[in-house]
């Protein structure tokens, strides 16, 4: 809606009552952690009243949910064990979603999580919120559950809808805090930029009937220019603090190729393509590897970024792994090799297990059928 609304006070009360609603509910959520936390991390071996939690996060954090992210990625784990373990109990992430998130199968996600509170409990941790270095030593690992927690909002792994905005919008709270916390370190910021440029492009990734618009197709009127402006100012911090650009910040600077480009075709794909190059060099997977197929493929055509592709096909983490096909078809059909397109983007919808994604393949897919 734009412009006064024909009753203000009519409108604010309504604003103020939706708010209101919004802080109960999430209250009763952190209510809720609180005592999933006190059981769940610490094997029930004592009940911790709210005065007892109070005193032991009286700390600089300045967010209850940040704080219990903080004090659940302890080091007494492996990196991998606390994010999975953190984004389960306070992320709001089910096993398939965190399975998603790391590529990995889902009785793996749930035996890493049940390791992670058994060795928590037989290490007797105290249930506190780590200081000074302690908390500096976590927060690379907190930093990727935020990351995971909003790359679930912004495309969902299951269900009936392609966004979970609530999930972008807790990430984004959580990154701001943490940036103004943290002000020296490049790589909040960079992980800040990248959602609030990722996230202004929420209204326009969906159509009227909900269902997806992809990047290319996207009305660029309708993303957000005040959260571009914002992502465009914490990627200006992250440069400006020096030490060159870590894994978040590089994919902050892609995103920030595109918030840039008034129209598709002004895309600089060239540089998006040497941008990936440098993420690959630094944090290589199979994942960064298939994206930057995709910038090959837009910067110098679809047979170089089908190239790449192919060589990911045996790579065993990307197996059930929807985007490689869905990937491999879109260059095949640029390539005019419709049938095969077609397969791909069939087994592609096979693959996801959203609803909206897999009307989006499959639409896909029959326009690649020959015509009758």
């Amino acid at each position: 809606m734009w412009g006064v609304p024909a009753k203000p006070g009519a409108w604010l009360m309504g604003t103020a009552k939706h708010r209101a609603i919004d802080l109960l509910r999430r209250r009763k959520r952190l209510e809720l952690k609180y005592e999933e936390m006190g059981h769940e991390l610490l094997g029930a071996q004592r009940e911790i009243s709210e005065r007892e939690f109070e005193a032991a996060t009286e700390d600089d954090v300045g967010d209850d949910l940040l704080r219990l992210i903080f004090t659940a990625c302890h080091p007494v784990l492996s990196t991998e064990a606390r994010v999975a373990l953190t984004l389960r109990l306070l992320g709001g992430l089910t096993t398939e979603e965190i399975a998603r998130a790391f590529l990995i199968s889902e009785p793996a996600v749930a035996q890493r999580i049940v390791r992670a509170k058994r060795a928590l409990n037989d290490a007797r941790v105290p249930f506190e919120v780590p200081a000074g270095a302690e908390l500096a030593a976590r927060l690379a690992s907190v930093l990727e559950v935020i990351y995971l927690i909003f790359n679930e909002g912004y495309a969902a792994t299951a269900g009936d809808d392609w966004l979970r905005p609530a999930l972008c919008e807790d990430a984004l709270r959580l990154g701001r805090i943490l940036a103004e916390l943290t002000a020296g370190e490049p790589e909040v910021h960079g992980l800040v930029a990248l959602m609030e440029i990722q996230a202004s492009r929420s209204r326009a990734r969906v159509g009227r009937s909900g269902d997806p618009v992809l990047l290319l197709d996207q009305d660029r009127g309708h993303w957000d220019q005040l959260l571009i402006r914002r992502g465009l100012a914490a990627l200006e911090r992250a440069e400006q603090l020096g030490g060159g650009l870590g894994p978040y910040a590089l994919q902050a600077a892609i995103a920030a190729c595109h918030a840039r480009a008034r129209t598709a075709a002004e895309t600089d794909w060239v540089g998006i393509a040497a941008l990936y190059d440098a993420l690959a060099h630094l944090a290589p997977s199979a994942v960064v590897e298939l994206n930057r197929a995709v910038a090959h493929g837009m910067a110098f055509g679809p047979a170089a970024g089908l190239e790449l592709v192919d060589a990911l096909t045996s790579e065993t983490s990307l197996a059930n792994y929807q985007y490689l096909p869905s990937v491999r078809g879109d260059l095949l059909a640029k390539l005019g090799l419709l049938e095969e397109a077609r397969i791909e983007f069939e087994r592609a919808a096979s693959l996801t297990r959203n609803a909206r994604e897999r009307k989006l393949l499959l639409e896909r897919a029959a326009a690649c059928a020959p015509s009758r």
